[in-house]
């Protein structure tokens, strides 16, 4: 699989703040408290919640979980890309899927990289740092 840059923004000290969505209760505490002691992390069970919180917060990455109820990771990420003050910003799919085709989607949607489940707490570190 094929990994995109992911240097986005500047080197400022102010916190990142990194939006966790997946419908899996653990992923949420298990991201949450990898990423916690660095960044301001904000989690939430659906995409719909994300966008709801969207309208009043801009995260500087998001986690996205793939197969979720209602709205996938996918169709999301869609979403996020047809608006103009979303387009721009980084996501990375963290997921249980493992159907090559459905992986090859995600990257197609412009994920910028794909972190598959379950993962260790500090390769997700290491990658929202890389990122961010």
């Amino acid at each position: 699989m094929v990994m995109r840059s992911c240097v986005f923004g500047g080197m400022g000290t102010e916190r990142k703040r990194v939006f966790v969505v997946d419908d899996s209760d653990a992923s949420l505490v298990m991201a949450a408290s990898a990423l916690g002691s660095d960044y301001d992390v904000l989690t939430m069970p659906s995409a719909e919640k994300m966008f709801s919180l969207l309208e009043q917060i801009r995260p500087d990455l998001i986690l996205l979980d793939i197969d979720m109820p209602d709205m996938d990771g996918i169709a999301a990420m869609a979403k996020l890309r047809e608006n103009p003050e979303w387009a721009d910003m980084p996501v990375i799919f963290i997921t249980g899927v493992t159907d090559d085709e459905v992986l090859s989607r995600a990257m197609g949607a412009g994920a910028i990289e794909v972190i598959m489940k379950p993962f260790a707490p500090s390769i997700l570190y290491s990658r929202v740092k890389y990122c961010l």
